[in-house]
């Protein structure tokens, strides 16, 4: 049985099109999404688009990489790219963004009750799911603005990278739903009655809210609701609007995730959610694939030559029987048959000539003698620096066919969604060179086995 081949995702075309107006780059942390985010919004910019990268990282690589010191709530130019386009990065600070809400809904004097309200200032800075529901509220902020083509997201970082795709309902439903008019029940009883409701009610709440029990809670709920109350409304049609401009065919999914089998498998997770919201999915930019360039030699073969350097056969020893053949004899014992013959009485001169001959063969002996140890011991260094070299390529064929056959797995679940390869880099990317680089290995990088 043969399998179809697998898509290949073309990404220029992609960032090229001007219908293209929102890219949302998601996966599983640390598989590279801001980097992923960044280079492309730098490619994007060099090709002509007016570009802004919206990052929720807090680790901060992406203005480093970008020559900023900084990245904050308001979108920076970034100098240094080419070409007729521009690029633009913000990161989001989730409490200021809230903030922004409140001042554009609010008169003056109702916003500074809610912006001093401690009850707002413990929800706006911490409480679960704002930071996801901001990401998204700052992308409607953006998309609204229209000042620039394309927007390019990158996902808050946590367990499930979609979860941003539930915040805008969920805290539309929180703030807008039957909680704020639990916590305004004690308010409404009033006397000692509603504390004695407050007292059972609130005592199993625990986080943020449980920081707030005592006795200015109550005070603080009434007056953030009150102050909140011609805004509730609003949340939840920004929500709604949010989400509808996730599912429009203007914006583009793109899942990041590594060879590896979890980043692959939440990657598998994102495609059927993305499926089961109706979001358009464009493909899967798989990060950090590794290669060799002596990919011919396999594992088993180089791990085969590696033993049979560390314990070489006979063919591999240094002399053998022609060694034996070629020694020297031993010495005769005075029994031999050879005829006794005596020496002439020696003179004085060529017994002078004699001690030299034999001083220079001593010397001469000793010479070869440090040169056949000098041999046997750079072959046997040689051979162990080739066994090594040998093991570690073994190690890497075996890194190789783990992550090819993972992405077997991928692609057999699911043959429709296009894809690209990023090969692994030695280091980490640190300026616009590198962004640029990656940009390039995102357009014409690896096709996976079998790409069409």
């Amino acid at each position: 049985m043969t399998l179809d081949p697998v898509p290949a995702l073309d990404v220029d075309p992609l960032i090229d099109d001007p219908g293209t107006r929102i890219i949302v780059c998601c996966g599983a942390g640390g598989v590279g999404k801001t980097t992923t985010a960044a280079a492309l919004g730098l490619r994007a910019a060099e090709r002509g688009r007016k570009v802004v990268v919206l990052t929720i990282d807090p680790a901060r690589r992406l203005a480093q990489s970008m020559g900023i010191d900084s990245l904050d709530n308001t979108p920076r130019k970034v100098t240094g790219v080419d070409g007729t386009g521009e690029l633009h990065a913000m990161m989001l600070d989730m409490k200021r963004t809230f903030d922004e809400i409140v001042e554009a809904h609010a008169d003056s004097e109702r916003a500074d009750a809610i912006l001093n309200n401690p009850f707002y200032q413990s929800l706006s800075a911490g409480f679960a799911g704002t930071q996801e529901y901001m990401a998204m509220e700052k992308l409607g902020q953006l998309r609204a603005r229209d000042e620039w083509d394309l927007i390019v997201v990158d996902t808050p970082p946590s367990r499930s990278a979609l979860d941003f795709l539930d915040a805008p309902k969920n805290l539309g439903s929180f703030l807008d739903g039957k909680f704020i008019r639990v916590l305004m029940a004690p308010a409404k009883v009033g006397g000692r009655a509603g504390m004695k409701f407050l007292n059972v009610g609130m005592s199993v709440m625990t986080g943020t809210l449980g920081k707030l029990l005592g006795g200015q809670f109550l005070r603080d709920v009434q007056t953030f609701v009150a102050a909140m109350d011609t805004m509730f409304g609003g949340f939840r049609t920004r929500a709604d609007a949010t989400y509808r401009l996730l599912q429009a065919p203007g914006t583009a999914f793109l899942v990041v995730a590594a060879p590896e089998r979890d980043a692959l498998r939440e990657a598998a997770y994102f495609v059927e959610r993305l499926a089961a919201e109706e979001m358009p999915l464009a493909g899967l930019v798989l990060n950090r694939v590794h290669g060799s360039g002596a990919a011919r030699l396999s594992a088993e073969r180089a791990l085969a030559a590696a033993e049979n350097l560390d314990e070489p056969g006979i063919v591999d020893q240094e002399a053998g029987k022609e060694a034996l053949r070629s020694s020297p004899e031993p010495p005769t014992s005075t029994a031999s048959s050879e005829p006794s013959v005596s020496p002439e009485p020696p003179v004085s001169a060529p017994a002078t000539q004699h001690d030299e001959t034999m001083n220079d063969q001593t010397s001469s002996d000793q010479a070869s003698s440090d040169r056949a140890s000098s041999d046997q011991t750079q072959p046997s260094d040689a051979r162990q620096l080739a066994a090594g070299l040998l093991r570690l390529h073994a190690e890497r064929m075996h890194l190789l066919a783990r992550e090819q056959r993972t992405r077997d797995r991928f692609t057999a679940l699911h043959p429709e969604v296009p894809v690209t390869e990023v090969a692994a880099l030695p280091g980490d990317v640190h300026d616009l060179a590198g962004l640029r680089d990656i940009g390039d290995r995102l357009a014409s990088g690896i096709r996976p086995a079998g790409a069409a």
